[in-house]
């Protein structure tokens, strides 16, 4: 079993709000982890190509996070050139519907919270604008 990387939580009635969110925090571990269920097993550069904007160092960071966590297991195939392949641990299944809920979630709110497009105004430059 994988040792958690905190030692401890405030055990106050968030904690396991806490603990959950402190396996997920890291811009990509839900990216990541919602590719690998989709898909089942992956290779490093599979995760990459679907993974454009993370850099290789920050998703091989991310990957050994969730495989310290026991969210994610890393299999090494003992062949020239090496393979490695990422999975779905079952612990991490279990964060399936957490996930599911979340992707529910911004598809139902993304065009409240993305990008501006360039015809709206800027609020702050108008109101600065306004009162000269």
């Amino acid at each position: 079993m994988a040792t958690a990387r905190f030692s401890r939580f405030d055990c106050n009635p968030g904690c396991s709000v806490e603990a959950t969110i402190g396996l997920l925090d890291g811009k990509w571990k839900c990216v990541i982890l919602s590719l690998l269920m989709k898909t089942g097993t992956m290779r490093f550069n599979d995760l990459r190509r679907q993974t454009p904007d993370v850099t290789q160092r920050m998703l091989t960071n991310q990957l050994r996070e969730l495989e310290a966590d026991g969210l994610v297991v890393r299999t090494v195939y003992a062949q020239v050139p090496p393979k490695v392949e990422y999975s779905v641990s079952p612990l991490g299944r279990t964060l399936e519907p957490i996930l599911d809920a979340l992707r529910a979630w911004g598809d139902a709110n993304i065009g409240l919270f993305g990008r501006k497009s360039d015809a709206a105004p800027n609020r702050v430059g108008a109101n600065l604008a306004a009162s000269t």
